[in-house]
């Protein structure tokens, strides 16, 4: 089923939106500076190239550690990155969105869309994985939230002495 839906994603906005991202890809290895995002670029269009059965997922969810793309430097290459490429790009994953949800058989590839539009907007930090290695992921990571929750929460429900009065 996923390649059933490559293939027709491919024809509808697939392949145009995937030279766009390699096309801002391209610009940002050439200013030399833009490297960093340029390689988010090529990774994020080969997933819109072919974006079913797979998932773009934090690489600190993926990890269990943050990095330097994670943390401070990531969301300030995400902004200077929102404003010089991203909404641009975001807004063209809406506009085939739009032009995509106008039959009911393209409602999923509308989908897509909307989320590559929402990627488009902050990719510094995400990579693209099978969906199954990301559902993985994110449960581990709801885990070790769970467990540091529960530790803070046993910390602070631990019994403590009374005073007389």
């Amino acid at each position: 089923m996923n390649f059933l839906g490559n293939v027709l994603w491919f024809l509808l906005g697939g392949f145009i939106m995937g030279l766009a991202w390699w096309l801002a890809g391209l610009l940002c290895y050439i200013s030399i500076i833009g490297i960093p995002w340029g390689r988010a670029c090529f990774v994020i269009g080969k997933f819109a190239f072919c974006p079913f059965g797979k998932m773009p997922v934090s690489r600190e969810v993926l990890t269990g550690q943050p990095d330097v793309g994670t943390g401070f430097w990531g969301t300030v290459g995400n902004i200077i990155w929102l404003l010089l490429a991203g909404i641009w790009i975001a807004l063209a994953h809406l506009g085939w969105a739009v032009a995509c949800a106008v039959t009911i058989i393209g409602i999923p590839f509308a989908w897509q869309h909307v989320k590559l539009a929402a990627l488009a907007l902050c990719p510094i930090g995400k990579t693209i994985v099978p969906v199954q290695v990301a559902e993985a992921a994110e449960q581990r990571a709801a885990e070790r939230r769970a467990a540091r929750e529960s530790a803070a929460g046993g910390a602070a429900a631990a019994p403590t002495r009374q005073r007389p009065r």
